[in-house]
């Protein structure tokens, strides 16, 4: 049997909604038919680079901070970016960002240093302003569903 392939989960989980969010995401990575993926959690300010390099896939879950992406989710970026800068050309991988008013600048952000990294975006970012309502759960269900999808083929 093959080794499986790996999903990380990098996320800053800071408020229930937050937490909801994250949650809806995991059980999207169990979804029916997905097979032959480990997925592994790391908070954000423990990820590390050995973890990006054991990994296939990503999910990146932050806040949206004062227009930014959370402090946490910025340090993990800068931990692991030259080290694993030309590590993993074509990764798929996705984003949910959660902010009280606007989340723009902090999509902008993880989606410009992803780009730097190759990696590549299977889902459009979840964006998530106010409470984690049905609709939102439902989009980090897909979120996670279709990366950990895109590591099966």
């Amino acid at each position: 049997m093959a080794d499986p392939r790996v999903l990380l989960v990098v996320h800053h989980t800071t408020s229930p909604a937050l937490q909801t969010l994250l949650e809806a995401v995991l059980e999207g990575t169990n979804a029916d038919g997905i097979e032959g993926v480990e997925v592994r959690v790391r908070p954000a300010l423990v990820a590390s680079p050995v973890d990006v390099l054991e990994a296939n896939g990503f999910v990146l879950g932050t806040p949206a901070n004062i227009g930014y992406l959370s402090g946490a989710m910025k340090h993990f970026f800068d931990g692991i970016y030259y080290p694993t800068l030309t590590a993993k050309p074509g990764a798929p991988y996705g984003l949910y960002v959660h902010g009280n008013n606007s989340t723009e600048g902090a999509i902008r952000a993880a989606e410009s240093i992803t780009k730097g990294m190759g990696w590549e975006r299977v889902h459009a970012p979840v964006t998530v302003v106010g409470g984690a309502d049905k609709a939102a759960t439902e989009a980090c269900w897909d979120l996670g569903a279709t990366v950990a999808a895109s590591l099966m083929g």
